[in-house]
C-alpha cells in the first residue's frame, strides 16, 4: 500500500507558495471537464463554437498539468519508482532516498527551462495561435511547458533541502550515538 509522504510540520515559505499555486489551478480541472462537453452541443446544436472550447480546454488542460505534476511529485503520487521503501532503513538510508528523485529532476528541469525560454519567448511574443483552427491561445500551452520545468525545479530544490536537513539530522545523531560496538 502506498502511503503519501508526510507533510513537514513547517513548510518552507517556498513550499507554501507552490502549494497555493496548486490549490489555486485544482478548479482548472472543472473548467476543462465543463469546456470539453460544451464541445458537443455546440458543435451540434449552435452550430458554432466547438473549436473555440476546445482550443481553450487544451491551454487550460496545459497550465493544469503544468501545476498538478508538481503537486503530484509532492504527494508521493508521481515519480515514485519504489513506495513501499519509504520507510525501510535506518534514517541515513532514507534521507539519501530522498535525494534520488531531486537529484533526477532537478538538471533535466533546468535543462528545459534554458532550451525551451526561446521558443516560448518567441511564441508569447507573437501570441502563437493554434495551428488547426487559428484561434488565438497556442502561446499559452508553449509557456505551460516552462512553467512545468520551472515548478518541479523549484519543488526538486525544496525536496534536496528537507533531504539535506535529514541527512544532517541523520549524521549527527549517528555521531551521538558514538561508535558502534
Amino acid at each position: 500500500m502506498h502511503l503519501p509522504p508526510e507533510e513537514p510540520a513547517t513548510p518552507l515559505p517556498l513550499e507554501r507558495g507552490l502549494n497555493r499555486l496548486s490549490a489555486l489551478a485544482m478548479p482548472l480541472a472543472l473548467l476543462i471537464v465543463l469546456l470539453l462537453f460544451l464541445q458537443w452541443p455546440l458543435r451540434d446544436g449552435v452550430g458554432a463554437g466547438s473549436s473555440q472550447a476546445n482550443d481553450l480546454a487544451q491551454a487550460v488542460f496545459a497550465l493544469y498539468v503544468a501545476v498538478a505534476l508538481r503537486h503530484a511529485g509532492r504527494r508521493g503520487a508521481h515519480l515514485v519508482s519504489r513506495p513501499d521503501l519509504a520507510h525501510v532503513g535506518g534514517p541515513w538510508l532514507r534521507a539519501l532516498r530522498g535525494m534520488g528523485a531531486p537529484l533526477a529532476v532537478l538538471p533535466w528541469a533546468v535543462f528545459v527551462c534554458i532550451n525551451a525560454a526561446p521558443t516560448v519567448w518567441r511564441s508569447v511574443r507573437g501570441l502563437e495561435s493554434f495551428p488547426e483552427t487559428a484561434n488565438p491561445g497556442y502561446f499559452v500551452v508553449k509557456a505551460a511547458l516552462l512553467l512545468l520545468a520551472s515548478l518541479l525545479a523549484l519543488q526538486a530544490l525544496v525536496d534536496l533541502w528537507r533531504a539535506a536537513c535529514a541527512t544532517r539530522a541523520a549524521t549527527a545523531a549517528t555521531a551521538a550515538k558514538g561508535p558502534a560496538a
